[in-house]
């Protein structure tokens, strides 16, 4: 089987559904991570902290540009640990997706699918607060419009952080995954992004990483779960 994962920061992925890729890849799927944006560079500061500036200096410039480097390397990481065949990146600005024409997403993202020929993809949510998850959702969509697309299934999963801070939630889970044996894997992944963990109860800490997976896992009768929300499955 073939997987593709589209994503708009290197980590959405691991947050996401971490444990599940690491069971793809060890059933033997070919597994493909897509990062479309460059990540960091919203934040403005140095030492990937946010300011409250838009504009920034040359200085931080310079530096934001070695944190993009440094995150491609994290997610390089992450992705031999979790055994993914290939990671792609690409360098739209990051929370600034709806700078972009909508086509040229849904072009860039028609071509990955031309190339890779999914049997599946994963992707963020519709109802995230980032902006950049719900252009990288409906780009994603548009790009897999029937008839036009092998593609049988697209799948969203919620990304902790910014799903949850949505107003109204939205994420309407109607489908589990057991990662009981896969969830400390995924907390080595996730800790491969050490600059993007927080302490808890911020939601990128390793303890709430450990809650929501145990938490879904209450909800569909395992130890540990990810929650995904289908989004449209075809079979002939």
């Amino acid at each position: 089987m073939n997987v593709l994962i589209i994503v708009a920061h290197p980590d959405d992925d691991v947050l996401g559904m971490g444990g599940t890729i690491l069971k793809h890849t060890t059933k033997g799927d070919n597994v493909t991570t897509v990062y479309l944006t460059t990540g960091i560079t919203s934040r403005r500061g140095d030492n990937y902290t946010n300011i409250p500036n838009y504009q920034s200096t040359k200085k931080n410039e310079q530096n934001m540009e070695k944190q993009i480097v440094q995150l491609k390397n994290n997610a390089k990481k992450a992705c031999k640990l979790l055994k993914v065949q290939k990671s792609i990146f690409f360098d739209f600005p990051d929370n600034e997706m709806d700078t972009v024409s909508l086509l040229k997403i849904v072009k860039t993202i028609e071509k990955l699918v031309k190339e890779n020929k999914p049997d599946i993809i994963y992707t963020s949510h519709y109802g995230d607060l980032n902006i950049d998850h719900q252009i990288v959702f409906k780009a994603t969509l548009t790009a897999c419009r029937p008839r036009t697309s092998s593609v049988k299934e697209i799948i969203c999963f919620e990304i902790l952080s910014s799903t949850e801070w949505a107003v109204p939630y939205t994420f309407r889970p109607n489908y589990f995954i057991d990662i009981s044996k896969n969830l400390n894997k995924k907390i080595k992944a996730m800790e491969c992004y050490k600059n993007e963990i927080r302490d808890f109860p911020h939601p990128r800490s390793i303890k709430n990483i450990k809650n929501s997976a145990e938490k879904w896992g209450t909800v569909s009768g395992f130890a540990a779960a990810e929650a995904f929300e289908i989004v449209r499955k075809i079979v002939k």
